[in-house]
């Protein structure tokens, strides 16, 4: 996780806020899919982590469902 999101505290605590909801999100992946996710600086000061999270990885399982 880059400083940019912010200071140590800051950046653990997204750390931490995207492990719990990745939990979730794993819950529904295909077995052998892995989760990689890239903090950007406004993660460190956004309420709707958890909305924009899910978003993303519903969009990404979209596209893995239509490749196979």
């Amino acid at each position: 996780m880059s400083r940019a999101v912010g200071n140590a505290v800051t950046r653990n605590r997204v750390k931490r806020r995207l492990r719990h909801l990745g939990r979730d999100l794993l819950a529904d992946t295909p077995a052998g899919t892995h989760l990689v996710v890239r903090a950007l600086p406004a993660a460190g000061r956004s309420a709707e982590l958890s909305e924009d999270l899910g978003s993303a990885w519903r969009g990404c399982l979209r596209k893995l469902e239509a490749g196979a």
